[in-house]
């Protein structure tokens, strides 16, 4: 290997020195570059640069749309290659990988060799690379093996191809690389013709994406695929001019404009044209295009030159504004007076489309709370659907909230499946354990709040939708939006209105609460002077959710109608919780790491305490560094 390496700099040194040498012009051109104007060292190592997790969260933040519209393009590609060996890597425009699909077992070789998430492939830092290259030149490439200019990744085959927005600059970049390949590179043909393929497929839908309320030209050479797959594709607004387009839209538009061809950081002198000063056509004769005419008739001229088949697409109709109650509706019944005057004040926010936020500690109540909003409100004979985001995996909660396409990722359903989101359509969402869903899936529930739209993955229409949103959390949002661990925007725009609920220790309607929930009760049972009065000095620690399990167990041991002190379970007996403590918003997280302590590290009970799912109590050890002793660390 080191033998090869020292070749490799020499022929660098050469082809600096000769200006050329027998590589593709591409490659040439690349090592030019690195030598003169970088000033690399072929000698020096170039290790991978992979950016730290906050560093990569603003670069994906930054392309959030395109990576959303990417995915089932990413997704569909990488099912196509990795039987080969290769990766995918979707890059932004200056270089860093902002996704990355691979094979998980060999998560350590593609991080050493920078084929992974974060990962920097600039030219001026990585040298001669597809991505970097890409960028720089505007051009799909292969860069195979030696090709590369550092000694360190002449063992990698990168294929990449660049992916325009609509105004003609460059977006981003898809790349396939794998860790060894044949040495010709002509081995690399196909997988250029894969990768350029499916950028273009990815620029096209991007351009759907973002001018949904639009017209849409496709525009194909041959009538038998142009009303499936479209060569070019424009956007064409309600005055005729053009707002966007695809790479092989903006390479037509260079030419009838007499334009050298190439990327450009300034905007395309196509956009705002008049789309009759290109074609014989204007945006009123739009309509003889639609799909309801014969093919064979839809034909569009460029003036003076080529023929084309066209099918123009309508815009989408705005969503319908949500009517609003013209007077509010009675609010939820609740004895306590704090707990009812709060109940009053929110059903009126509510009613009037405010988004919500309730917090108070565990088991207060809080999708009670909710549900008693939307069962007094106008929505009430629509759907009420609960998320609790700490319960899904991260892996599937995109998938869960906002649905997906038939074969949208691995291990998709078959026939694709409708979201939560859009499962409470006309009616209530309620997110609970809102402080705990992945900032990934946080930028994409603030999009749906912001526009009333949900996108599903590996689809490129969204649907409108009309929800009321009701969040809930015992966790301080203020403090993990500091952390960097929850995004300030989406916590304003959840906000509308704050309420806390007081913990049962603090209510005044201990026995009303305890006559509703025994009330539907088979046999109607009902408590004891003693039971009643141990259930009054009881400092209820899991509040509400804790009173349904200690009536639970009373129930089950009484054997009639009343329920005795000897039914009551050891902790209320005690007159104490021998349960952890419940977690505030301050301290939730100095209560779990007590609460595993207390319990000999026992997750399931320590779950049970809390009033948790145990994959909540592993994902918050985790986020926390808490490791069993048991475990041997």
């Amino acid at each position: 290997m080191r033998s090869a390496v020292m070749a490799h700099i020499d022929e660098l040194v050469r082809a600096a020195s000769d200006g050329g040498g027998a590589r593709d012009p591409l490659i040439s051109q690349s090592w030019q570059r690195c030598m003169a104007e970088y000033r690399l060292d072929p000698a020096a190592p170039r290790r991978a640069y992979i950016h730290s997790q906050a560093r990569l969260r603003e670069h994906r933040d930054a392309l959030d749309d395109l990576i959303r519209v990417a995915r089932f393009g990413v997704e569909a590609l990488y099912r196509q290659v990795s039987g080969l060996g290769y990766v995918l890597i979707l890059a932004d425009a200056r270089g860093v990988a902002v996704d990355f699909i691979g094979d998980a077992s060999r998560d350590g070789d593609l991080r050493r060799a920078g084929l992974y998430r974060g990962s920097d492939w600039n030219e001026h830092l990585a040298g001669t690379c597809a991505v970097g290259t890409c960028i720089a030149t505007g051009e799909a490439l292969s860069v195979h093996l030696d090709d590369h200019f550092a000694g360190d990744h002449i063992g990698l085959t990168c294929t990449a191809a660049p992916v325009y927005a609509a105004d003609g600059t460059l977006a981003a970049v898809l790349d396939i690389s794998a860790l060894q390949a044949p040495a010709p590179k002509a081995s690399q043909h196909l997988a250029l013709q894969l990768v350029t393929s499916f950028a273009h497929r990815i620029e096209t839908a991007s351009l759907h994406n973002g001018f949904r309320r639009e017209w849409i030209l496709h525009l194909s050479r041959s009538p038998e695929f142009a009303d499936i797959e479209p060569e070019l594709a424009l956007a064409v607004d309600a005055g005729g001019r053009i707002l966007g387009f695809n790479s092989r839209a903006r390479a037509l538009i260079d030419r009838a404009l007499h334009r050298p061809p190439g990327p450009s950081d300034l905007a395309h002198a196509g956009l705002g044209l008049r789309l009759d000063a290109l074609f014989e056509a204007s945006v009123d004769d739009l309509p003889r295009f639609t799909r309801a005419v014969p093919v064979e008739r839809r034909v569009l001229r460029l003036r003076g030159g080529e023929r084309f088949y066209a099918l123009a697409l309508e815009p989408a109709a705005p969503p319908a504004p949500a009517a609003r109650p013209s007077a509010p509706p009675p609010p939820p019944d609740f004895a306590d007076p704090a707990l009812a005057a709060t109940a009053r004040q929110a059903a009126r926010l509510f009613a009037a489309g405010v988004s919500l936020l309730i917090g108070g500690e565990t088991g207060t109540g809080k999708e009670f709370f909710a549900k008693s909003l939307h069962r007094a409100s106008g929505r009430a004979a629509k759907p009420f659907v609960a998320v609790n985001c700490a319960a899904l995996p991260e892996t599937l909660i995109e998938s869960e909230l906002f649905g997906h396409e038939a074969g949208a990722f691995t291990g998709a359903a078959a026939k694709g499946r409708t979201g939560l989101v859009q499962q409470a359509d006309g009616g209530t969402l309620f997110l609970d354990e809102i402080g705990d869903m992945p900032l990934t899936a946080q930028t994409r529930l603030l999009r749906v709040l912001a526009e009333r739209e949900v996108t599903a993955l590996g689809a490129t229409t969204p649907q409108a939708v009309d929800i009321r949103v009701i969040a809930a959390t015992h966790r301080d949002l203020a403090a993990l939006v500091r952390e960097g661990r929850f995004r300030e925007d989406l916590l304003y725009r959840l906000a509308g209105a704050r309420f806390v609920l007081p913990p049962l220790r603090e209510r005044t309607d201990l026995p009303v609460l305890v006559a509703r929930l025994l009330a539907g009760r088979p046999g109607s049972p009902r408590l004891s002077a003693e039971a009643a009065a141990a259930l009054a000095r009881h400092s209820w620690p899991g509040n509400v959710r804790e009173l349904v399990s200690v009536l639970d167990h009373g129930c089950a041991l009484a054997e009639g109608p009343e329920i005795g002190l000897d039914d009551l379970p050891p902790t209320v007996l005690a007159g104490r919780a021998d349960a952890a403590p419940a977690e505030t918003a301050s301290g939730g997280d100095d209560a779990l790491a007590a609460a595993l302590r207390r319990r000999a590290w026992n997750v399931s009970a320590v779950a049970r305490d809390l009033g948790l799912d145990r994959s909540t109590v592993h994902r918050r050890m985790r986020r926390l560094g808490l490791v069993s002793p048991n475990h041997g660390g």
